[in-house]
């Protein structure tokens, strides 16, 4: 009898303890996602500003140059 009685109780538990667990989950789907934002960003210096834009020509030009020679080849 007192083995039948601890299995009962194991049962109650391990029932508990797997009730517990889905309760978690549910509790784990239903918060909202945590998205992380950026600080917003700093203005760049002038001298910054400038280099920036003598990269973008310096690499534009490189650009018309490749499509220039790839025109002529063909």
């Amino acid at each position: 009898m007192a083995d039948s009685l601890l299995e009962v109780i194991f049962d109650v538990v391990d029932i508990a303890f797997d009730v517990s667990d889905a309760i978690d989950r549910t509790k784990q789907l239903g918060e909202p996602d945590t998205v992380e934002v950026p600080p917003d960003p700093k203005p760049l210096s002038a001298a910054a500003q400038r280099a920036l834009a003598e990269e973008r020509e310096r690499k534009r030009g490189q650009s018309d140059q490749a499509a220039s020679s790839t025109d002529q080849a063909s």
